[in-house]
């Protein structure tokens, strides 16, 4: 299996399907499934949102140059990052240097995500599809990979202990990741915010600052507000208003994409990542002090106090001489 990502430039494999990717988490499951008969690209850094990598996106186009002009499969998400920005990319490449048309196999549910162990399996199981059409004749090796990589997703679910403590976990969360969230994980969503643009900027995060300095006790037990890595930093301003009412939650940031972070090579690494986020601590939050600290006294050494014991002795013996 090769796996590559970087936009360093892919090898050819002869024998092997050659496969263009939009993003890393079509290339996980390509990658895996296919094992040491495919090799693939992604086209978009794991790091960042397709929609701000209009600088990036050509120029790792440009280092994979040969790779896609011989690619065998492209895959996509028939979403609007790659709809609006991937795909007419590597279009206008091919079509500029005269390599032909694409024809791009996309995931027939993009609405469904892939950001929760369920989603995550339909999505693979539309790449084994993929895959054995293009290459009938391997059919049950990639079923065979197929059903390991789902044990993947299996291993990271949620213990009976951690779904307990998830359960009674207050949060505030970004729109993209409700449905990991509270749909997976099983939080308390006291709140949720979303970019400007969507719900007509109903769910800004300054309109979550509002309702928290109106309502705070509704937000009391608040542990966590968790970002979306892609979208930026929305809940700083979220996290600073509950530290102002003394609620010591905490602001995690989940991410969507496979080697966006250390350690995340596969997507079910992904989901544990987020998981373990929020994880971190079975107490419940603390107040943090809206005033300055009462100081308190210094300890006292031994030092100190054996030195005082013999200043108290030499006064006595001196009292006695008078």
């Amino acid at each position: 299996m090769i796996f590559l990502i970087a936009p360093a430039a892919a090898e050819q494999a002869t024998g092997k399907i050659q496969v263009v990717c939009t993003t890393s988490v079509l290339m996980d499951p390509i990658t895996y499934i296919g094992g040491d008969k495919v090799v693939a690209i992604s086209i978009s850094d794991p790091a960042l949102c397709p929609d701000v990598q209009s600088d990036i996106i050509p120029s790792r186009i440009q280092m994979n140059a040969d790779f896609i002009k011989n690619a065998d499969l492209f895959v996509a998400f028939n979403d609007s990052n790659d709809q609006y920005f991937n795909i007419p990319a590597v279009e206008k490449y091919m079509s500029s240097n005269n390599y032909g048309n694409v024809t791009w196999q996309c995931i027939s549910n993009p609405m469904a995500g892939w950001n929760t162990p369920d989603t995550a399996k339909g999505v693979a199981a539309q790449v084994k599809g993929w895959l054995e059409a293009k290459d009938p004749a391997n059919k049950s090796y990639y079923e065979q990979r197929y059903d390991d990589y789902l044990k993947l997703f299996d291993a990271i679910q949620p213990t009976p202990a951690e779904k307990a403590q998830l359960n009674q976990t207050k949060v505030i969360v970004m729109m993209w990741q409700m449905d990991p969230v509270q749909g997976w994980l099983g939080m308390d969503v006291v709140n949720f915010y979303a970019p400007e643009f969507v719900m007509n900027g109903s769910k800004t995060a300054d309109k979550v600052v509002a309702d928290i300095n109106a309502n705070p006790d509704k937000y009391k037990n608040v542990s966590y507000i968790i970002e979306n890595m892609q979208s930026g930093e929305l809940a700083k301003g979220i996290e600073e208003a509950l530290h102002d009412h003394g609620i010591n939650a905490k602001r995690v940031i989940f991410t969507n994409f496979p080697s966006s972070v250390p350690n995340t090579a596969t997507m079910a690494d992904v989901l544990k990542y987020n998981k373990q986020l929020v994880l971190q601590t079975t107490s419940s939050p603390t107040a943090v002090p809206t005033t300055a600290a009462t100081a308190q006294p210094t300890p006292v050494g031994i030092e100190a106090i054996a030195a005082g014991m013999l200043i108290g002795v030499i006064i006595a013996i001196f009292n006695r001489k008078k």
